[in-house]
């Protein structure tokens, strides 16, 4: 389980005192749950990720993983636990081939068929794209495939996904909810994905909206999405 408890975060602004980005935030995200957080831009969604990661450390709070304090952690020692994080924006490797990257993830040494595999679940021709760099030569949208693929691969307890929809065409939007469906379908980890997408929202176990460094609402899918999809009653939600 990973538990969040009176977490905030604080940068500084230009007049010299601190902007609150996150806002005294308590959530508890069960094993084995889809879990998406979505919001008004601006809102905090993408920061609570990266806290949850460990690329950003709170002012204030904690973050326990299955009741282990990881609020000191760093991204390494997370990971090592079994959390992983896909960007918003992919990060490029100049002088590392596809298959390297995606063996690293798994950990373990892939025959050339096993990497394709992963390739091909991301709707990736695994040929085409196996040997090649992973530089500036590919696409914002083929960096995120590869990156998802990367993650599939390494099969953690916990994935945080932080706006996968980004960059990526609607045939390869359509590959990437079979993959959520699939990866929700063997209910062996626990995902959290940040988006506004209504087809991510609607496979969703859980549905947090954060609005203003705030939990605005925190519930079912059943609960939450008829709210959030209804012009008018969705807006208390951002109050």
């Amino acid at each position: 389980m990973l538990e969040l408890k009176n977490l905030s975060f604080q940068v500084p602004d230009a007049n010299s005192s601190k902007k609150e980005i996150i806002k005294n935030i308590n959530l508890k995200l069960k094993d084995h749950t889809f879990t998406v957080i979505t919001g008004p831009n601006g809102g905090g969604k993408s920061t609570l990720a990266k806290l949850i990661m460990g690329m950003e450390m709170p002012t204030d709070g904690q973050i326990l993983w299955n009741g282990q304090d990881i609020t000191a952690m760093n991204v390494t020692e997370r990971a090592k636990l079994g959390i992983s994080f896909a960007f918003q924006q992919p990060v490029r490797f100049k002088g590392i081939k596809v298959k390297d990257l995606i063996t690293l993830a798994a950990g373990e040494k892939l025959s050339t068929s096993s990497a394709c595999e992963y390739l091909s679940k991301v709707g990736l021709c695994a040929r085409d794209y196996i040997n090649r760099d992973v530089d500036g030569s590919l696409s914002g949208g083929e960096l995120k495939r590869i990156e998802i693929a990367t993650i599939i691969a390494r099969n953690t307890p916990l994935s945080v996904f932080d706006e996968p929809e980004a960059g990526i065409d609607l045939w390869s939007f359509n590959n990437l909810i079979k993959v959520f469906e699939e990866m929700h379908e063997k209910r062996e980890n626990s995902l959290i994905i940040i988006s506004h997408q209504e087809r991510i929202l609607n496979i969703a176990d859980e549905v947090v909206v954060i609005a203003d460094g705030s939990v605005k609402a925190q519930g079912a899918r059943e609960d939450i999405l008829p709210e959030l999809l209804n012009g008018t009653s969705s807006c208390k939600f951002y109050q």
